[in-house]
């Protein structure tokens, strides 16, 4: 008999303990914060050459770049961007960089990527070289080559990508507008298919430097150009600029943030078409060597505040 009270005085005493520890409140967990929609992507490169579309923008000597892109992710399909990269340059009109400011969205469907957008070359600093020319601080080139006053532009664009193989082989289409190329007053139209397949990565063995990813990547675009306003001595009379094509084929190898880009670059553009479309001023008679085939090295970094910055 006393066991049995002593038990039940003891399950009492239980019982009893765990109504008064609910009745305790519980600091409750927060919730984890929600991800923010903005993010920032940033990153530079040094090259041996800077090529666009392939006609070198640096007198085929080193470059450095640096850009910054604010975004904002609307959803998993939605991103508005704003962006600025800023270009080391040696051109004819002598600016101290090339700056191109640009935005848009980028909107993904599935497989497909499409990107709008518009961008702004701003030359700062430009001085004109122009015998003849009310207010030119410079004389022509001794090649007799001359300049615009300032060559800065605008242009809309559009890209898609298609990821065909998943993360593995890419392909894409772009197309550039520019009503006024490098403001000669002559239209610039630039399209160009892409094509990307990476490849397995593979192990190095060399201290941090253990994987490496790679891939092998290619461009084939053609520039369709107008007919340039009437500029005295500069465009006397106006001319029909000349259209080409350009292509790019190149291997590039990526660690972590890193990625060495080697890559040919040609045009089918002539000696004397180039030294017309670039105003080179070490331009010999036969012509500019800065649309001819060329090899570049690359070394680029690429981060995203959300991925690395954590």
């Amino acid at each position: 008999m006393k066991k049995l009270i002593v038990s039940m005085v003891a399950a009492a005493t239980l019982c009893s303990g765990a109504a008064l520890a609910a009745d305790i409140p519980v600091k409750a967990r927060p919730a984890p914060a929600p991800a923010s929609p903005w993010d920032w992507a940033f990153g530079g490169a040094t090259m041996s050459d800077y090529n666009f579309r392939g006609i070198s923008q640096s007198n085929r000597g080193p470059s450095v770049t640096a850009y910054s892109e604010t975004r904002y992710n609307v959803n998993s399909a939605v991103q508005f961007y704003f962006a600025s990269q800023y270009w080391a340059v040696t051109l004819p009109t002598n600016p101290t960089a090339e700056v191109d400011i640009f935005g848009g969205v980028r909107l993904t469907t599935g497989p497909l990527t499409w990107d709008f957008g518009g961008m702004y070359y701003w030359y700062p600093r430009e001085r004109q070289h122009a015998t003849g020319v009310v207010g030119a601080p410079f004389p022509s080139y001794p090649n007799g080559n001359v300049t615009l006053a300032q060559t800065d532009f605008w242009e809309a664009y559009g890209k898609l990508a298609w990821d065909v193989v998943k993360d593995k082989f890419t392909v894409g289409a772009n197309v550039f507008y520019a009503p006024s190329w490098l403001n000669t007053g002559a239209s610039g139209l630039f399209a160009s298919a892409t094509a990307k397949l990476t490849m397995p990565s593979f192990r190095t063995g060399f201290g941090m430097i253990n994987e490496v990813g790679w891939y092998i990547s290619g461009e084939f675009g053609h520039y369709w150009l107008g007919t340039t306003d009437l500029v005295p001595v500069v465009f006397t009379p106006a001319i029909n600029l000349p259209d080409y094509s350009t292509w790019n084929l190149g291997v590039a190898f990526t660690w972590k943030v890193a990625t060495l880009d080697l890559r040919y670059y040609d045009t089918n553009l002539s000696k004397a078409n180039c030294n017309l479309l670039t105003g080179d001023p070490n331009a010999t008679a036969a012509g500019s060597k800065w649309c001819n085939a060329t090899f570049i090295a690359a070394l680029k970094f690429d981060l995203v505040a959300s991925q690395h910055l954590k």
